[in-house]
Formats: C-alpha cells, sequence, structure tokens
C-alpha cells in the first residue's frame, strides 16, 4: 500500500483527490492531509510517506495591479513555503514531490481571435504576479530531483467540477439565468476535476517525474460550453452571432473578457500518457458537474 500526504487542507484539488482515492483505490492508497496554515506541519515528519501531494497555495482572484501586501503573500505562499515543504519531504525520505502549477505560467489569454497553442518550446512569460509565484515555486523545486526523489510538476489549465471556484461558476450563471449568449469562435484547454485526480493517481502509482500538461481530450468553446451547461440544467439558451466585434473591443480594455472568450491551448499531444486518463469526455463532464 502506497502512502500519500496531501500537503494542504481544505483546498478544491486535494479534498477531490482524497475523496476519489478512498472511494476507488483505498486498498492501494493510504491518503493522509496536513493544514499549512499555522506553521506545526513543519512539526509533523512526513517519513514513511511515498508521494507528497501539494496543493496548498493562494489561487490567483485578481485583475490588475495589486497591492505589495497581496504580492508578498503570492509570494510566501505559492513559491517559499512549497519549496520549504519539497525541502523538508526530501530530507524526511519521501520518494516523490507532486506540485500544482498553472498553465497561468505561459501568460494570458490570447486576445479574442488570436489562436494560442502552447508547444513544449513555448517559452513560459508569466503575466502577473500570481504566474511568476508559481514559476519561481518550479525553479525552487526541479532541482531537488534525484534518484531517490522524484519531483513532478503539474501545469494544468482550467479545472472545473461540481464545486469548483474560479472562472466556471461564472459560466453556470450565464448558462442558467441568460435568455441568450453571444457566440464567439476560440479554443481553450481545460481539465474535469475526474480526469485530474486519476492523472494524480498515475503519476503516484508510477513514480513520475518532470513537467506534465493534463488536459481534456477535446477543446473547449465558450460559447458551446455555456450552451451544454444550459442543456445540463433543463435550460434553453440561444448562441446569438454577431457580438464578436464588441467582444473584442472590450478585450482591449478587460483582461477578463479575454479570460472568457480569448484562446488559451495546449498542443493535443503533449497531453497524452501511457495510460489513459481522461474517464470523462467533455460532453460527460458537464453532465457530471451539473448533476443535481
Amino acid at each position: 500500500m502506497k502512502k500519500i500526504l496531501i500537503t494542504g487542507a481544505g483546498s478544491y484539488i486535494g479534498t477531490s483527490f482524497e475523496k476519489y482515492i478512498n472511494e476507488n483505490y483505498a486498498e492501494s492508497y493510504r491518503v493522509d492531509v496536513v493544514d499549512m496554515i499555522d506553521g506545526t506541519w513543519r512539526e509533523k515528519s512526513f517519513a514513511g510517506y511515498d508521494a507528497v501531494f501539494h496543493v496548498a497555495g493562494i489561487a490567483h482572484s485578481d485583475n490588475g495591479k495589486i497591492s505589495a501586501e497581496k504580492e508578498k503573500l503570492y509570494r510566501s505562499v505559492n513559491t517559499d513555503l512549497t519549496v520549504e515543504t519539497a525541502k523538508k519531504a526530501k530530507a524526511d525520505g519521501v520518494g516523490q514531490f507532486i506540485f500544482m502549477s498553472s498553465a497561468i505560467v505561459y501568460g494570458a489569454s490570447g486576445r479574442i481571435g488570436r489562436r494560442k497553442i502552447i508547444t513544449r518550446d513555448t517559452p513560459t512569460s508569466p503575466a502577473n504576479c500570481y504566474g511568476d509565484s508559481k514559476l519561481q515555486a518550479e525553479r525552487g523545486i526541479l532541482p531537488l530531483s534525484d534518484d531517490r526523489f522524484k519531483v513532478c510538476v503539474l501545469r494544468p489549465p482550467m479545472i472545473y467540477g461540481k464545486g469548483s471556484r474560479g472562472n466556471f461558476p461564472q459560466l453556470e450563471k450565464f448558462a442558467t439565468k441568460l435568455p441568450f449568449f453571444p457566440f464567439v469562435k476560440n479554443e481553450r484547454s481545460m481539465l474535469y476535476i475526474g480526469n485530474l485526480v486519476e492523472f494524480v493517481r498515475l503519476m503516484i502509482e508510477n513514480g513520475e517525474e518532470g513537467i506534465f500538461f493534463p488536459q481534456n481530450a477535446e477543446y473547449s468553446n465558450t460559447s458551446e460550453l455555456v450552451k451544454m451547461i444550459a442543456e445540463a440544467n433543463g435550460k434553453k439558451i440561444r448562441i446569438v452571432k454577431g457580438f464578436g466585434w464588441l467582444l473584442k473591443i472590450f478585450g482591449l480594455f478587460s483582461g477578463t473578457v479575454n479570460k472568457a472568450f480569448g484562446n488559451l491551448a495546449y498542443e493535443k499531444e503533449m497531453s497524452e500518457y501511457k495510460t489513459e486518463y481522461r474517464k470523462y469526455d467533455l460532453k460527460e463532464s458537464i453532465a457530471e458537474t451539473e448533476r443535481r
């Protein structure tokens, strides 16, 4: 039986992973969780764990310029805490450290109408403090990897599922409240939580190291996604063409608009893995997310 320690209590991803393992693989894995807020985790020995799954972090919830205090918090939690935790895991004899980074290390979404496909050769270029805090954490922990300590970094795109936070709940509101929604032609990589938790399990099972880019098998289109959500809730919504020019204008002044309607996708080959981890296609994942 492999022992896994989740560092970061109460996170959406960590809680979802713990539930998935306990419901499906309880005979093969044991999952424990440690809270990282009050500092008492430093007194806990990580010895005996095969893997540490680090999910503690400050989520990106800012648009535009942030205060010096908030920037310091991003650095302290997303970067410094991650590096400190990884070093402790290595010192205590843990075999693997898995870190939840983000596609945000490649910068903001491409503007509406401009395709943005990330490849393995695309250089990292964070557009904000949050993205840079994740990238600096990566740079602090990857050199720790060796024959006895494997560092595994995940750079997922937008993660969604029942109870998720971030942009997806906003799309749900649009889908269930509006009679119509503008059509936009875009491509976005997304990752359903049910696919992510299986991917993490495989990373642990196979003792992987390096940087990985899990995503759904299909790209998402914002307009079609909203329509799928509406249908899953028994609602009808009209997708109306002719507003693209207006969205492009708004996108010149608002990063939020580009985040919703712009383009940001991983090249699909980057996300292939030797074992299939995508248990749900896009339509199935929306149905599961909206299931009451």
